[in-house]
């Protein structure tokens, strides 16, 4: 796989054997909606995998990005992807969270820690995305103007947001649907 914008267009980086990776078309509208100009930015990429969303938002300049996946696996892709890439040197912080996505994101709000964006596209079959949408909607590290990112199955719904986010974007691409919401002011 290739990183497709920024800084890093171009540069290849490791997949996980196993894994379903957030295409190239997908990659490029998920940063056609959400900007490519990503400084300053804070990005939780939740199931990460390789952590495609993640580097290209450090290719786009986000200042701060955390990776979070429980896969051995994934995590070791993650950690060579960014020995590959070096965004310390460009003065970016680059995080990597061996732990489940939900304790996550319990413990960022917890410790008050608040995300631009946050990207989710959990494991396909196992109705994650919903879950992970209701638990980003009842512990707060969302704030005014940030968007939520959903890939998920076709075969799954997410729940109404309830007027805690506005519907950016709904679309489906093969076998899965992309979702953008934004938080309002």
């Amino acid at each position: 796989m290739k990183i497709i914008t920024g800084e890093y267009s171009g540069r290849n980086f490791y997949m996980p054997y196993g894994i379903r990776p957030t295409q190239n078309h997908l990659r490029r509208t998920i940063f056609d909606v959400i900007g490519h100009d990503l400084a300053g930015v804070k990005l939780l990429e939740l199931f990460a995998g390789s952590g495609a969303i993640g580097l290209e938002a450090l290719s786009c300049g986000a200042e701060e990005v955390w990776f979070v996946d429980h896969n051995d696996k994934c995590i070791d892709v993650i950690e060579d992807n960014l020995a590959l890439l070096k965004p310390a040197e460009r003065g970016l912080k680059a995080n990597v969270i061996h732990q489940d996505a939900f304790a996550t994101v319990k413990q960022f709000a917890r410790e008050g820690r608040t995300f631009d964006i946050v990207f989710l596209d959990p494991p396909f079959g196992l109705k994650l995305a919903k879950k992970a949408l209701k638990t980003l909607l009842t512990h707060d590290i969302l704030h005014p103007l940030s968007f939520v990112v959903a890939q998920y199955g076709t075969d799954e719904r997410l729940p109404d947001p309830e007027g805690k986010l506005t519907l950016i974007k709904h679309k489906q691409y093969g076998a899965s649907f992309l979702t953008v919401f934004q938080k309002p002011e």
